[in-house]
């Protein structure tokens, strides 16, 4: 079978081997976030409607899991806003009804939480992980570009409401672009707004593969250390890139160049990333990139010392 919406396992840094659902069309949001890994503007877009259909997704999920493959998470995340499609909760309660060992993640960036409806959709979610990086207006619409019906104080009192609702872990993560979001006031903002939220835990993040914008750069280790320290007691990592746990690698596939390039539709990787998603050698994955760079398909771009390949536009 073709997945069109699911990609992976991956190896990820939070959720261990993640089967992402990808649920929206590239680039879907009501966001355009100045460090988006999908790179490049999108159509900021806030109608709510079935992108992909439930049925599409479920029958994808149905393959794939009915083969019993090595999954920690199914992830809805991808190139858009999950929340946005009004197939999540179905997709959701399909996954929990008919592969209940399996756990849940939702990735999202938390501007609809707002709604009544988005909150119930996602309730049976194990982990929910929305962003905050903002609180103050201008500071909101400098970092996330949102659409302009998105409004930071109902988005951080649906953050609010969803945190007292829900009884499944919630983590919010808090991406630091430096000389914008960092400045005492605003992560004294932020703070405040944790505090209310009161998420399991606070994730700071920082940019560390291609973003959508050229002038954004990477907090240093020594100061996202310093922010951590501002923004306690709050339950606070710094997410690093760190070593892959040990493990069986996943199945080699057998169209290597054709899941390569799936992969890098979605994200950004380095060649040690994608021989990890792919269980392919750094060799194998080297030579294919470099045939995929010749056939013009493949785009490159180092970013504090390490090499990202993305699908060329």
């Amino acid at each position: 079978m073709n997945y069109a919406h699911l990609f992976g396992p991956v190896r990820s840094r939070r959720l261990g081997r993640s089967l992402g659902v990808d649920m929206i069309p590239f680039k879907t949001c009501n966001c355009n976030c100045v460090y988006c890994e999908c790179g490049g503007a999108c159509a900021v877009d806030s109608e709510q409607r079935e992108y992909v259909p439930a049925a599409e997704l479920t029958d994808e999920l149905d393959h794939f899991l009915g083969g019993n493959p090595e999954v920690d998470y199914v992830t809805f995340a991808g190139s858009g806003e999950p929340t946005l499609n009004t197939a999540l909760g179905p997709v959701i309660r399909f996954v929990k009804e008919h592969f209940p060992s399996l756990k849940t993640a939702l990735l999202t960036n938390g501007t609809l939480l707002r709604l009544p409806e988005v909150r119930d959709a996602i309730l049976t979610c194990d982990l929910v992980l929305p962003s905050l990086d903002a609180v103050s207006d201008a500071v909101f619409r400098r970092v996330n570009r949102p659409h302009p019906g998105c409004d930071i104080r109902r988005m951080i009192d649906g953050l609010r409401a969803f945190s007292r609702e829900y009884k499944g872990q919630l983590w919010v993560e808090v991406f630091i672009v430096p000389g914008i979001n960092d400045t005492p006031e605003e992560l004294s903002r932020i703070r405040e707004a944790l505090r209310e939220i009161a998420p399991a835990r606070v994730q700071l993040n920082s940019l560390d593969r291609p973003g959508a914008c050229a002038w954004v750069t990477p907090a240093t280790p020594e100061r996202m250390a310093a922010i951590a320290d501002a923004l306690k007691p709050l339950p606070i990592e710094i997410i690093s890139r760190k070593a892959l746990p040990d493990g069986a690698a996943l199945p080699h596939p057998v169209n290597l160049d054709g899941t390569i390039l799936h992969q890098l539709q979605r994200r950004p990787a380095t060649v040690e990333e994608i021989a990890v998603m792919c269980g392919a050698t750094i060799n194998e994955i080297t030579a294919t990139l470099d045939t995929l760079a010749a056939q013009g398909r493949l785009a490159a771009a180092t970013i504090d010392g390490r090499r990202f390949y993305s699908v060329r536009a």
